[in-house]
């Protein structure tokens, strides 16, 4: 047995791999694999748009959030600050009060943000 005969052997079968894909006698197992190619392609694709879909979802969902929450904290806000301008004391409960909603709110906006944040990392 000289080192040339493994050698001659692996070149022979590839010459029949050859032959056999030129001929079209191995059209079944690679349409067999193609098909499975392409069952796994649209799989991952399918999966890829569910998770684009669910990101432009909760995309939405939070601009939807943060618009409420600005028109429901807007006119408060502009009385506080009107109420502020226009010589009235810190003093007063009112305006105590507005300034606490004021700041609370949007710290507690944020906290909430930074939380779903957080966990959507973990």
């Amino acid at each position: 047995m000289t080192p040339f005969d493994g050698e001659a052997t692996t070149r022979a079968g590839a010459d029949r791999d050859l032959l056999s894909s030129l001929a079209g006698t191995d059209a079944g197992r690679e349409c067999l694999l193609a098909c499975r190619t392409r069952r796994v392609v649209g799989a991952s694709l399918g999966l890829m748009q569910e998770q684009k879909a669910g990101r432009k979802r909760i995309r939405a969902v939070a601009l939807a959030a943060i618009l409420l929450v600005v028109l429901a904290l807007g006119p408060l806000v502009h009385w506080a600050v009107d109420s502020l301008f226009a010589g009235e004391h810190l003093s007063d409960l009112t305006s105590q009060f507005a300034l606490w909603v004021c700041i609370l709110c949007p710290a507690l906006v944020a906290c909430a943000l930074l939380a779903g944040w957080v966990r959507h990392r973990s």
